[in-house]
């Protein structure tokens, strides 16, 4: 989701930098890792699509948000943070509210397209459900009536979406980054300071977004996030506060804030073994495990009363400590298995089969590249493919198919907004 620029080289370590003063050159793992993402985000937002059984996120408490988190955070040390290095922190602040100022409009743009597009569905009265209904977008057209009486009218309802005091879960992950965006300007000027005041103001503002957790400590009261509704003590799914400590680790890697960890076995095994620890606690777990397991009745199903115990480690609102633990052991492996420079994403020799892996790690990176325009389309995709398996039936062949349609649509917006950032219309000089 951040501006980032086209430009790749092989970069020496593990983040790509070159420097304290942060990197000059993209780092093509970024661009795959995020591309990756934004497929499974694309299949985990399309309603009944059971291809989200099979997803990361089934296996482990981390899942695709995060990689497009951290990547973003990546992302944006070499965009924003190059311009801090260069114009000074005014101008680089200047940059943030601009990029700010477009995902805002992006946000609201998405919204308002498919609350029009939901209520059209609506409109003929000839469908089973009502749509506007499947993503809680109610309040927003009919306002929120208890009792006979308009406790929140439909006015109030338009005002906090541009506001963002109205957010709808579908709906929260652009607010999440833009605030996470605001944070960005403190953060560099901390990090002028001293660098650990930085890391412990990044780790006492994610402590203080863990409600549960604060809540275990009958502190619940300092916990903070923001509020979704006005009618509602509901507040944001997505808390900026606790997952910017995803985004700036990312930052963090790439400016050489944090040096590259080394690749050494005994690490490989420890991430590993996080990962595989991951399954049996995870909603694959929770499946596997029934009252009748290995010969024995059980009381109820350990994995989820495990889960319910500790709530407060795998909030996914929070951005819970254990999916922390959990994504950075997955990045760690996922780091080591493309190589220094990402050198092995790119197939060697010149066989057909290179050469369609190359192709398509091509595309890939193409993909994460417009993360930003990728993502604001596969929201209304992904509610298109779901009205359209309402109608047509959910068989494998139908979501299969429908899948491979949104995926090659992902890839058609990624190369459309390539080219048209490219400006073909200027003409070039002979």
């Amino acid at each position: 989701m951040a501006v980032t620029d086209n430009t790749y080289s092989a970069a020496p370590t593990a983040a790509g930098a070159t420097g304290t003063s942060g990197v000059t050159t993209r780092d093509p793992r970024l661009d795959f890792y995020r591309g990756i993402a934004m497929f499974i985000i694309l299949f985990a937002h399309t309603p009944g699509n059971f291809f989200t059984s099979w997803i990361p996120a089934r296996w482990g408490f981390s899942d695709a948000t995060e990689i497009f988190v951290f990547c973003s955070g990546m992302a944006s040390a070499i965009a924003f943070g190059r311009t801090y290095d260069r114009a000074g922190w005014t101008l680089g602040t200047a940059r943030v509210g601009y990029r700010v100022w477009q995902v805002y409009w992006a946000h609201i743009g998405m919204f308002f397209f498919i609350a029009m597009m939901l209520a059209f569905w609506d409109s003929f009265g000839i469908f089973e459900k009502r749509y506007i209904g499947t993503l809680n977008l109610v309040p927003f057209f009919d306002g929120v009536v208890r009792g006979g009486e308009v406790i929140s009218s439909t006015a109030a309802q338009l005002v906090g979406i541009f506001t963002l005091t109205y957010v709808p879960n579908y709906f929260d992950i652009l607010p999440m980054y833009m605030v996470i965006l605001v944070m960005m300007p403190f953060v560099m000027a901390l990090s002028k300071i001293n660098i650990y005041l930085m890391f412990a103001c990044i780790a006492t503002v994610w402590l203080f977004a863990q409600g549960a957790l604060l809540g275990s400590w009958g502190a619940e009261h300092l916990a903070i996030n923001f509020p979704a509704e006005p009618w509602s003590k509901r507040e944001w799914f997505f808390n900026p506060f606790g997952w910017q400590l995803v985004f700036f680790t990312g930052f963090a890697f790439m400016r050489g804030w944090i040096p590259a960890p080394p690749v050494k076995l005994w690490l490989i095994a420890l991430a590993a073994l996080v990962v595989i620890a991951n399954i049996p606690l995870s909603n694959i777990g929770v499946r596997a495990v029934n009252r009748e397991w290995f010969g024995l009745v059980l009381d109820g199903n350990p994995v989820i009363e495990w889960r319910v115990a500790n709530k407060m480690w795998i909030t996914k609102s929070d951005f819970g400590l254990l999916r922390y633990v959990h994504f950075l052991s997955v990045a760690y492996l996922a780091w080591v298995a493309a190589g220094v420079g990402g050198h092995r994403l790119i197939a060697s020799g010149g066989s057909v089969l290179s050469a369609l892996w190359d192709k398509i790690v091509t595309i890939i990176m193409k993909v994460g590249q417009q993360s930003l325009a990728v993502f604001v389309f596969s929201m209304v995709f992904a509610r298109v493919l779901g009205f359209a398996y309402d109608q047509i039936g959910r068989t494998t062949f139908s979501v299969t198919v429908g899948n491979l349609i949104g995926c090659a649509m992902l890839v058609l917006i990624a190369y459309f907004v390539a080219y048209v950032k490219g400006q073909p219309w200027r003409v070039k000089p002979k």
